[in-house]
């Protein structure tokens, strides 16, 4: 029998019976399109809140994400980033296995303190906690991690990646997100795939384990900051630059991990490969061009979790918590002028 779901917010189905918004209005927006979908929200009156909907017993996970899944995969807003703890832990506190989404929480602090209450007081073969982070899960990144170490010891690593946030776009137009009661703004929203994509293509074997960083804002509209440039160290001594703007009118997409025996670079349609350093050095490139965001794969590890008793690692709560350190350290970083960060987790 399919697993009930329930979608908190709004994500792809397993055996989809329920959405929960804070408002009726949106609910009925995200199961636009699915029959026999009952709908909760804070004003959909009584007997419709999300309480009343973690005590049905036939609904036995709920998934905290932005998107909605029929045929296809289509986005939409999550819940803001400083309430998703409150319904995580309610969730888990009735039972239910959850999928939250990234980041793990605002802050390094508020995420260890959700880590350490569940670890305290759920069984996790009861209720388990498993956070979504859709780069992880995205062929072209895990093709080239795969190439990465055919190439021998990491000697440097460049990551940039450039576009501006336009007045009007679907990604910004939520009041939490106009006016960001939590540190970095898009940096934090966005930029936290692209430390997972980094930590992904570096591998456990060389870790970053510390960092420098200037942040500015370039839009307005776009506060607190909007663009980070770091300077990388990891554990081998080996360093390299992280460089993300939501803000300028620059457009970059690029991953490139130079190592001894060549180079990878993950780009938005593929992977590029060059072994060697010769002119005439072979080079491939793999398109990935018709690739998925990883949504639907990261679920579908998200529920053979259920079958197999594991948890795939890459959705752990402790990953999620690696990401949010490093780019919280370079965001401190930038409010201190630079002033090294060491990571430690």
């Amino acid at each position: 029998m399919p697993l009930g779901v329930a979608i908190i917010g709004s994500a792809p189905r397993l055996a989809l019976r329920a959405i929960y918004s804070r408002s009726l209005t949106s609910a009925t927006s995200l199961a636009a399109g699915i029959d026999g979908i009952d709908l909760y929200a804070d004003d959909a009156g009584a007997g419709k809140t999300y309480d009343h909907l973690l005590k049905r017993s036939d609904i036995q996970a709920v998934v905290i994400v932005y998107v909605v899944c029929e045929a296809s995969i289509s986005c939409m807003h999550h819940l803001p980033i400083l309430i998703q703890p409150t319904f995580i832990k309610a969730a888990l506190a009735a039972g239910k296995h959850v999928l939250s989404e990234k980041p793990i929480a605002a802050d390094v602090a508020s995420a260890q303190a959700l880590i350490d209450w569940y670890r305290s007081n759920i069984e996790p073969h009861k209720s388990s906690w498993s956070v979504a982070e859709n780069y992880r899960f995205m062929n072209r990144f895990l093709h080239a991690s795969e190439e990465v170490k055919k190439l021998g010891r990491i000697l440097g690593v460049r990551v940039v990646r450039l576009s501006k946030i336009e007045p009007g776009g679907k990604y910004i137009e939520t009041a939490w997100r106009k006016t960001p009661a939590y540190q970095g703004g898009f940096l934090l929203d966005g930029g936290i795939h692209f430390v997972a994509a980094t930590r992904l293509l570096l591998g456990d074997a060389d870790p970053i384990v510390r960092v420098s960083a200037q942040t500015t804002q370039l839009q307005p509209y776009l506060p607190p900051v909007d663009t980070l440039d770091a300077v990388l160290k990891l554990k081998s001594g080996v360093t390299g630059s992280f460089s993300v703007s939501f803000g300028t009118t620059l457009s970059q997409s690029s991953y490139l991990v130079a190592c001894e025996e060549g180079v990878v670079e993950v780009t938005e349609d593929g992977v590029i490969v060059k072994g060697g350093e010769d002119e005439d050095a072979e080079e491939t490139h793999e398109s990935f061009i018709s690739d998925s965001r990883g949504v639907k794969e990261e679920i579908e590890a998200w529920a053979e979790s259920f079958e197999s008793g594991m948890q795939d690692p890459r959705q752990s709560p402790d990953e999620a918590l690696r990401d949010l350190e490093i780019l919280e350290k370079m965001l401190r970083s930038g409010e201190y002028n630079g002033t090294p960060q060491e990571i430690v987790l």
